[in-house]
C-alpha cells in the first residue's frame, strides 16, 4: 500500500514541476514582448522568480518520492525494485528526465538575465523553445506505460 502512495505523490509533484517546465518558457515569451515597459516587464520576472522557485520544489520532491520507488525493496519491504535487469526503459527515462530538467535551468539562466536587464531570445525562439518539454513529455509517458526494452 505504501508503494501506491508514494507513487501517487511522485506523480503529483512531477505533474506540479511539469506545469512550472511549461509556463516559464511562455513568461519568458511576455517579457520578451513587454519590451521597455518597466512596470510589465518587473512584473513578469517577478512571476517567473517565483514560479522558478515553485518548480525546483516540485522537482525536489518528485527527485525524491522517484528515488525511493527506483530503490523500492532496498528502502522498503514489498515494494518492487526497478533498477534491475530489464529495466532499461527506465534509464532512457531518467536521460529525458535530465533533458528536461536541463531545459528547466536554462530557462532559469533566461530569466535571470531578464531580471538584470540583458536581452532574451526572440519571441518567436521562445515558442519553438517552449515546444521541446511537450516531446520530451510524450516520449517520458510512452517510456513509463510501454517499458518497450
Amino acid at each position: 500500500m505504501a508503494y501506491f502512495w508514494i507513487k501517487t505523490a511522485h506523480l503529483v509533484f512531477v505533474i506540479a514541476w511539469m506545469a512550472a517546465v511549461f509556463y516559464l518558457p511562455r513568461i519568458l515569451v511576455n517579457i520578451a514582448e513587454a519590451g521597455d515597459v518597466a512596470v510589465v516587464r518587473d512584473r513578469l520576472v517577478l512571476m517567473g522568480r517565483r514560479l522558478y522557485r515553485f518548480g525546483h520544489m516540485m522537482f525536489g520532491f518528485a527527485f525524491v518520492l522517484g528515488l525511493l520507488l527506483a530503490l523500492g525493496g532496498k528502502v522498503i519491504a514489498g515494494m518492487p525494485v526497478w533498477f534491475a535487469p530489464g529495466n532499461g526503459w527506465l534509464h532512457a527515462k531518467i536521460g529525458l528526465v535530465i533533458a528536461l530538467l536541463v531545459f528547466f535551468g536554462v530557462t532559469g539562466r533566461w530569466l535571470k538575465r531578464a531580471a538584470t536587464g540583458g536581452a532574451l531570445p526572440s519571441a518567436r525562439a521562445l515558442r519553438l523553445f517552449n515546444e521541446i518539454p511537450v516531446l520530451l513529455l510524450v516520449a517520458i509517458v510512452f517510456l513509463v506505460l510501454a517499458k518497450p526494452f
